[in-house]
Formats: C-alpha cells, sequence, structure tokens
C-alpha cells in the first residue's frame, strides 16, 4: 500500500530528502543530463524531480505551455528567443547575481533544491539574466524549466515553467527618443482596444529609481514597460467579443533584481488573478553582464498560471499527463478550453509520525517531497491537520492528510495494494 510505503520512506528517509538525519552521509553521485555531479550533506534533490528534467514541456509541440510560449513569443517577435538553457546553475548564478539577500529564504534547503552546495536546479529564470545580457541581447525572451520545494495542491507543482523578458535601451538622447516613439505607438494601440487599466505612478517614494539611474529615463522605461505588458495581457486575455472591458490593475511591488518594481493582476473569470512580476532592471546585474550605458526592464511570468486560465485546466498535475484524452485536446497556435474526461472520488488517508527527539518537526516541503517520491501525481494535495507535544516526554508528532485522486484511474484500496 501507498500509506505503508510512504511510512517506510518516513523511518529510512535519508539525507537526500532533508530528512531528521542529522548524520551525514555521503550519497552516491548523481547523473543528470549524461553528466556526473558529485553530492553532499545538502543534496535534497530526489528522483521524482530528477525524472522531470529531460520532459521540457515547453518545447512540446501543441502542448498548452509550448501554445502559450508561441503566442507571447509572436507578439514580441523582434526579440530573440531562448528555451533551452540547462536547469543546473549555480547558487551564484541563481541568486547573488541578482543581488538577493544572505539571508534570503528562497536559498534554504527547504525551498530549493541542491544537487551539492556549489550546484542547484534554477529556481526562477531570472537566473540567466546576466548570461543573456553579457551575449549583448538586448530584446530576450527565455522560456525554462524551474524548480521550487512546495506544497502539494492543484494550483502548486515542484516543478513548473517561467518566461522572462527583458528589453534595453540606450541610456542617451536618442535612446530616450526611441522610447518616447514605442510609448507613443503602444499608447495609440491601446487606445483603441477594449482594456481598461488602473495605473499607479512610474515611481514613487516607496518604489524608487535607482540612485545610478538618470530618473527621467527611468520613468520613461518604467512606462514603457507597462504598456508592453498591456499589450501582451490584451493579446492574451482580451480576445474574442467582450461586452465588457479587460480590466487591468498594475501594484506596487518588491523583487531583489529590479527597482522600480511591479506586480499586474488581470480580472478574469470574475476575480483578480495575479499575471507577473515586472520592473526596471537593476544597474548591478548589468555591470556583472559587463553592459554599459544602458537601461532597460525585465518580466517573469509563470505559464501554468496563465494557461490553466486560459485553457480551463483544473489541476497543475494535468500538464504532465501522457494521457492522449489530455494531449488530444491541444492544437498549436490554438487556445481551446479544456473538455474534463474524468473524475474520479477523492481517497483520504490520514498518516501521523513521532518526530525523532531532539529534531524540530518536519518541514511540510520536506514531507511533501517524501510523498511525491512514493506516490508521484497520485496525490492531489496534502495538509498538516494536527500536530502533538507530549507534556511529559515533550517529544511531538504530527499527522498529514492525504488526498488521493488520480486524473486517468480510481485511487482506493484495491489500486494502492498493485
Amino acid at each position: 500500500m501507498l500509506q505503508l510505503r510512504l511510512s517506510c520512506a518516513l523511518r529510512n528517509c535519508r539525507p537526500a530528502y532533508r530528512s531528521f538525519n542529522t548524520t551525514a552521509v555521503r550519497l552516491k553521485p548523481l547523473v543528470i543530463l549524461d553528466e556526473q555531479h558529485a553530492t553532499d550533506k545538502v543534496t535534497n534533490v530526489t528522483p521524482a524531480i530528477l525524472s522531470k528534467i529531460p520532459m521540457r514541456l515547453h518545447n512540446q509541440t501543441d502542448h498548452p505551455l509550448s501554445i502559450l510560449k508561441t503566442i507571447i513569443q509572436s507578439h514580441y517577435d523582434d526579440f530573440s528567443h531562448f528555451s533551452s538553457l540547462s536547469p543546473l546553475v549555480t547558487p551564484f548564478k541563481n541568486f547573488d547575481e541578482l543581488s538577493f539577500p544572505k539571508d534570503h529564504p528562497g536559498r534554504s534547503v527547504t525551498d530549493s533544491y541542491y544537487i551539492n552546495k556549489d550546484l542547484m536546479l534554477r529556481t526562477h529564470t531570472s537566473a540567466h539574466e546576466v548570461q543573456v545580457f553579457g551575449e549583448k541581447q538586448d530584446k530576450w525572451l527565455l522560456t525554462a524549466d524551474v524548480y521550487r520545494r512546495d506544497e502539494i495542491d492543484r494550483s502548486h507543482y515542484p516543478v513548473f515553467h517561467q518566461m522572462e523578458g527583458a528589453r534595453l535601451f540606450d541610456a542617451t538622447a536618442a535612446g530616450m527618443k526611441e522610447v518616447e516613439e514605442d510609448n507613443a505607438r503602444l499608447e495609440g494601440i491601446l487606445k483603441q482596444s477594449n482594456i481598461v487599466i488602473e495605473d499607479i505612478p512610474h515611481i514613487s517614494e516607496a518604489n524608487p529609481v535607482q540612485p545610478t539611474h538618470n530618473p527621467a529615463h527611468a520613468e520613461l522605461v518604467a512606462k514603457n514597460l507597462k504598456l508592453s505588458l498591456n499589450s501582451l495581457i490584451l493579446r492574451l486575455f482580451g480576445s474574442g467579443e467582450r461586452s465588457s472591458p479587460l480590466r487591468v490593475r498594475w501594484i506596487e511591488a518588491y523583487f531583489p533584481f529590479t527597482s522600480p518594481s511591479f506586480e499586474v493582476e488581470v480580472f478574469y473569470g470574475g476575480r483578480w488573478l495575479e499575471i507577473l512580476g515586472s520592473g526596471v532592471v537593476l544597474q548591478s546585474t548589468l555591470d556583472k553582464a559587463n553592459v554599459q550605458g544602458k537601461i532597460g526592464w525585465a518580466f517573469g511570468l509563470g505559464l501554468e498560471r496563465i494557461a490553466m486560465v486560459l485553457f480551463s485546466i483544473p489541476d497543475i498535475r494535468l500538464f504532465w499527463s501522457q494521457d492522449e484524452r489530455f494531449l488530444s485536446q491541444f492544437k498549436s497556435g490554438e487556445i481551446t478550453t479544456f473538455k474534463p474526461y474524468s473524475k474520479f472520488p477523492a481517497c483520504f488517508k490520514d498518516l501521523s509520525f513521532w518526530n525523532p527527539e531532539g529534531s524540530a518537526p518536519l518541514h511540510d516541503n520536506d514531507f511533501c517531497d517524501v510523498v511525491r517520491d512514493v506516490a508521484g501525481d497520485l496525490v492531489e494535495d496534502v495538509k498538516l491537520i494536527d500536530s502533538f507535544v507530549h507534556p511529559k516526554t515533550n517529544r511531538s508528532s504530527s499527522c498529514y492528510r492525504i488526498n488521493y485522486r488520480s486524473m486517468d484511474r480510481q485511487v482506493g484500496f484495491t489500486r494502492e495494494q498493485e
């Protein structure tokens, strides 16, 4: 039974799962993309995660993620397009090059997947910003699979796909004239469109211009960023006949690698949906790429988040389905509504265990990784429903409720025993 296998996995889990085990055990080297990599005490990547690396859903023709990628690329048809970069990066590239603080929670082994202390699976496409800027690319889109340790539910998966976009301008009078002309062009398009935009100041005290930037230049570039993304959102969500205008709103945000920074939401299906994050690229990022005399913007969006809305896909696990009943519903260049082909009942199981004496309770992400490695995509969601500390021994226990529900078959006692 899966529950029994989970119980055994929890008792015997190794440092590869960031388990309770505090004794460093040297693991065997890992072979990833035909290359061998050493492991050490911080290694926490699991076989289930490693199995996803070669799949690259965003490059599979007729897959919803590939369809969405292609639509966005066609909107930015004069940009360079990248979609085959290796997911293996150094922590320096993933965090330090982008000015992440040393104590940022994203660096933690409970949040990110490490091959070893010097190599990890990228947590965002921004890990390649310095590399691509360093290749003297002024206008580019980069699509890739990214990896984060996360909870289990219908909208979260440890492997998902992002698209990063960026544009640079010469920080000169001629460069700013180019920005002004592009702003005028985009404003003309948006004024003729059925869209209402709730804007905010491009620069504010809480969302400041960078000290090294000319405020007038930063203002123009931030405006260009907003206009460009408004036109993209109109392309994605404004197609077809609409009785009411598409509503978009901008919100001040914080990201370690941009300033000013913004998030964008679109009102769709009766609720506000967060679509992407963006901002003016930190000058320090361009300096590291040896790019001088330029200023620009960047954005990052999650393909699954948008595709789930546009294609009406109810569960993020479906993107990984090899079932023809799913795959046959999509065709390159077309956004079609997903038609559910099955709805099997949930099968709830509770699993409780004692945490080792003298150790902190197992982190939720650690537990979810064990569940994924044992049960794969049979689990729809996992919730911590109870925790207990014994009043005499001070030993703690945890109880999780696991909801088994497959997309293509019934999960129950009989099938679990197979």
